[in-house]
């Protein structure tokens, strides 16, 4: 897909964004009026399985957080009243814990005006009678419009779409990727500021990435989305305790380089922390069907030599690792990151079943 973002953009860097008090509330019609619908690049998504972050451009990604902003900011004309998925099925398979990925996605389906069947549990399926994921996906193909698995397998998504009819969205394959965590995480950042989409942005900001990209998901999946926007990014800061080795898996960090992001390294959280813009924080790492912890010692609280205009992101749930301290401060963009979650999840299912023209034509 080419780069056309110059069509989609106009006037952003002349406008202010809504700064909030507290819990980042932004108003979505801030991104609205900086994104144009000039042309559809909404259409690739059409009956698509959504598996990597990598296979989100620039153009595709304003589009989507175009959408997911209506939605957000027009809930009484959109999602419920229209009702556009009516009559459309997921299949949501949860084989892993999860609260926000799960329940985000059920409400965006819900609200869409769709019906679910969950599983959450792999022992309760074939599968734990050794039926294989392919022969599972052709079960899919006759019950659902679309699935949404999360997996502590890396490989299952992959599996699945060899079988699958209907598209899958891959909501955390171990440690590999969580593509529309990284949607939510880099909606939640353009609703901060939108002046961020311009083609050349005044003022790009420095984003410290507390984690570890060769094992973190999250990480990695919205270093990728990053890189499509490296000219709004003046520095990516990430920040680990030293102890992990190697901080990135092969030809990552020169890819994203490549890119066009300029990456640097440090263990000095506090000492970085007052050049920062945007502070995005995890410690949890998915190992097989359990968890690790990573950077016990990079802490964030009130009392951080955070930077006065800085917002911190969290992907949640949290640990010792974001102290409470920061919730009620202008800080705390990281309930408002799992707010918008839900919305940018609804425009993603929303062109994936290919029914975008029932809401792309209200204003």
């Amino acid at each position: 897909m080419v780069r056309a973002e110059a069509a989609i953009f106009e006037g952003a860097a002349s406008f202010e964004p809504t700064r909030p008090d507290v819990y980042g509330d932004a108003h979505p019609r801030d991104l609205l009026r900086a994104i144009h619908e000039e042309h559809d690049y909404l259409r690739a998504l059409a009956h698509s399985h959504i598996a990597s972050a990598a296979q989100f451009e620039r153009p595709l990604l304003m589009q989507l957080f175009r959408l997911a902003a209506k939605y957000e900011a027009n809930p009484e004309r959109y999602g419920t009243p229209l009702k556009p998925l009516a009559g459309k099925l997921l299949i949501s398979a949860f084989y892993e814990p999860s609260t926000r990925t799960r329940l985000s996605f059920e409400s965006a389906w819900h609200r869409l005006g769709g019906d679910i069947m969950s599983i959450t549990d792999r022992s309760t399926t074939g599968i734990a009678k050794g039926e294989s994921l392919s022969d599972v996906a052709e079960m899919f193909n006759n019950y659902g419009d679309c699935v949404v698995l999360r997996d502590s397998r890396a490989e299952s998504v992959m599996e699945m779409m060899n079988s699958l009819r209907i598209p899958i969205i891959n909501a955390g394959n171990g440690c590999d990727e969580h593509p529309t965590q990284a949607l939510a995480d880099l909606y939640a950042i353009m609703k901060w500021r939108p002046d961020l989409l311009a083609d050349k942005p005044e003022n790009p900001i420095r984003i410290g990435i507390v984690g570890v990209p060769e094992r973190m998901r999250t990480v990695r999946s919205l270093l990728t989305l990053l890189s499509r926007f490296s000219d709004a990014i003046e520095e990516v800061v990430v920040v680990h305790d030293g102890k992990q080795e190697p901080l990135f898996a092969p030809e990552q960090r020169e890819n994203l380089m490549r890119d066009g992001l300029t990456i640097s390294e440090t263990s000095d959280l506090n000492g970085v922390l007052p050049t920062l813009d945007v502070v995005y924080i995890n410690a949890i790492a998915w190992v097989k069907d359990s968890f690790e912890v990573m950077g016990e010692e990079l802490k964030l609280d009130a009392s951080s030599p955070l930077k006065s205009s800085a917002i911190v992101l969290h992907p949640l749930a949290r640990g010792p690792e974001l102290c409470t301290s920061l919730d009620n401060t202008p800080h705390n963009w990281y309930f408002a990151q799992a707010r918008g979650a839900v919305f940018i999840r609804m425009a993603l299912l929303t062109c994936m079943v290919q029914r975008t023209e029932m809401v792309m034509d209200i204003v």
